[in-house]
């Protein structure tokens, strides 16, 4: 994936209000459901303020899958902390999919599918569609083919858990944005 591709798309992405909606009311309830349940901690908040690199965030989405629903007002609290470093959008994955079918997870289009960029566009990680703790959850409770569709909030543990990987995951991606030879270079530290 070359960054000029993945900066076109970045601005063509919607910011979350705006993504949020483009769905039909019933779908914007039930997003707007999971904002409250989403709770960056004290110590989230600390280690998110003090990123120092700006990363890009381009989430492939659709706004009618239970996962985007559950994790991705977790995405939106994460970049609020700290909004001039991480800045988020999102793209419908079928509007989308030139850059949708570039990242395919398990032989499908999987969304939520986030794409880490850095400063300039550079592809720095891809991560997607639920995170361990996530999976572990849905494994336990699903009795058949069934996905989840986002009708209910998740429980409050779970959201507590899934959300603290997707923090483990930006910080990550702000490690290897600190430690860049490239982008220390550029930066002069």
């Amino acid at each position: 994936m070359k960054a000029e591709f993945l900066r076109q798309k970045f601005e063509l992405g919607l910011a979350y209000d705006d993504y949020v909606k483009t769905g039909t009311d019933e779908q914007q309830r039930r997003w707007r459901a999971v904002e409250p349940i989403v709770q960056i901690t004290e110590d989230q908040k600390t280690l998110l303020g003090g990123f120092v690199r700006q990363m890009n965030v381009l989430v492939i989405s659709g706004i009618w899958c239970g996962d985007c629903v559950q994790q991705c007002p977790m995405f939106e609290a994460i970049s609020t902390v700290n909004s001039a470093q991480i800045r988020l959008r999102f793209v419908d994955r079928d509007q989308h999919k030139d850059l949708s079918e570039t990242v395919p997870i398990n032989a499908g289009l999987r969304v939520p599918t986030v794409l880490f960029l850095a400063e300039d566009f550079e592809f720095c990680g891809l991560y997607g569609d639920r995170v361990l703790s996530r999976y572990r959850a849905i494994a336990a409770r699903q009795l058949g083919a069934a996905c989840p569709v986002g009708i209910a909030p998740p429980d409050k543990d779970e959201s507590a858990a899934t959300l603290a990987e997707w923090v483990d995951e930006f910080e990550r991606i702000q490690l290897m944005l600190r430690l860049s030879a490239r982008l220390r270079q550029k930066h002069n530290d």
